[in-house]
């Protein structure tokens, strides 16, 4: 019976590091994948699809509007895919995820220097790594510490919304700090869900699956700290 359960305890170690490996893989593929569609949005030929110029400066095209809405539909399409547990469907909907979202960001590579987006992002990934290890290897529950999350990201949403309207700069830096405090606090907190999910996983296949569902969660935990720390270490080109 001991040996049994020693052998079990194992082969559940092994699985989990294995789905745990492959969620960070397809996660930084993303990352790769959003970085070289990043660059080549930058071109101006694709520039001149995303913005119309006119006398009174630049505003979104319709394939502009487009390219923001479609990751948020996409969203909902690899979730529709995972709920189904069809891994190769939520794979190819997150590569395309990932591609549009790096054109998206192209604007960013224009309006900040190469060494401060650098640096910025090997904070990110530092503070990512660290996080995220917590997560994975702490004993605590963040459940707790989620909830508070969600209700600070609902915060800063709102935030977002009115600063639109007021512009106000000490407001701004608030929910730069606010936000980073937030995806600090996801990054910990979904890595320990994604590892529990797991456990409850019915199948291979479902796991599978699933490792999409956790990269595109992790993806974008990645991706809004990084943006969030880019408002105070990032150096605007001139």
């Amino acid at each position: 019976m001991l040996e049994e359960r020693i052998f079990s305890t194992h082969s559940v170690n092994e699985g989990l590091r294995s789905y745990m490996l492959r969620v960070y893989n397809y996660m930084a593929g993303g990352l790769l994948v959003s970085a070289l569609f990043a660059r080549v949005g930058t071109s101006p030929s694709i520039l001149r699809l995303m913005y119309n110029v006119g006398e009174q400066g630049a505003s979104l095209s319709l394939f502009g509007i487009l390219l923001l809405i479609a990751p948020f539909v996409l969203v909902f399409m690899i979730s529709s895919a995972v709920a189904s547990f069809n891994a190769a469907k939520a794979q190819l909907l997150f590569w395309i995820f990932s591609g549009l979202m790096g054109l998206s960001f192209s604007p960013i590579l224009l309006a900040y220097s190469n060494a401060s987006l650098a640096t910025t992002f090997l904070v990110t990934a530092g503070a990512f790594a660290g996080l995220s290890l917590y997560g994975y290897t702490t004993s605590k529950d963040l459940t707790g510490m989620g909830q508070f999350a969600f209700m600070g990201l609902w915060g800063i949403i709102l935030a977002i919304i009115i600063n639109w309207f007021v512009k106000s700069p000490s407001l701004d830096y608030a929910v730069s700090i606010i936000g980073v405090i937030i995806f600090t606090i996801f990054t910990a907190y979904d890595t320990q869900r994604i590892r529990r999910i797991y456990q409850l996983s019915p199948s291979t296949d479902a796991t599978k699956a699933l490792s999409i569902s956790g990269a595109l969660t992790l993806y974008l935990d990645f991706i809004n700290l990084f943006l969030f720390l880019l408002r105070f270490l990032g150096n605007r080109q001139r």
